[in-house]
């Protein structure tokens, strides 16, 4: 069985993510998504809000887990027996930072592989901070998020 992770932030998951999940679960038998914890970061939503918008959102994929964790995405990687690091690329800035990831993520662990995806172009100018900073202003959202994310900004900025 191959077995990815498609790691993020998640905060929150976009219909970006979503399409990127999707083409991941048609190249791979199981697709770990998961929340990265990063300390250095200061998210909107805490870990376990993050992890069941993502679950309530990604219902209907019967080979997608939930899952968190903390620390290095590679020794992630190791710990659910996944082959490869799914990474989702929008545009030309994305592939820099990306790539140099790849390639560091490849110098600590040459097994684990990275594969990059691109979302449906519709998605393309998505990002999770754009969302945050649109939902935040009251704007209307809900073509860029699934429902649940949506229910969970209104919930948030009534």
């Amino acid at each position: 069985m191959r077995k990815v992770i498609y790691p993020g932030t998640f905060d929150p998951v976009t219909n970006g993510h979503v399409d990127v999940i999707k083409r991941a679960t048609e190249l791979f038998d199981s697709v770990v998504v998961t929340v990265a914890v990063n300390t250095s970061k200061a998210p909107l939503f805490t870990t376990e809000e993050r992890l069941k918008m993502l679950e309530e959102s990604l219902k209907g994929f019967n080979n997608v887990e939930i899952d968190h964790f903390e620390g290095l995405v590679v020794e992630h990687a190791h710990q659910v027996d996944a082959v490869a690091i799914i990474r989702g690329l929008r545009a030309v800035s994305d592939f820099e930072y990306e790539f140099q990831m790849a390639l560091m993520n490849r110098k600590l662990d040459s097994d684990i592989t990275t594969v990059f995806l691109m979302p449906h172009e519709k998605y393309t100018y998505l990002n999770s901070s754009l969302i945050r900073n649109l939902a935040e202003l009251h704007a209307d959202i809900s073509e860029f998020v699934p429902d649940p994310v949506l229910a969970a900004f209104k919930a948030k900025f009534k």
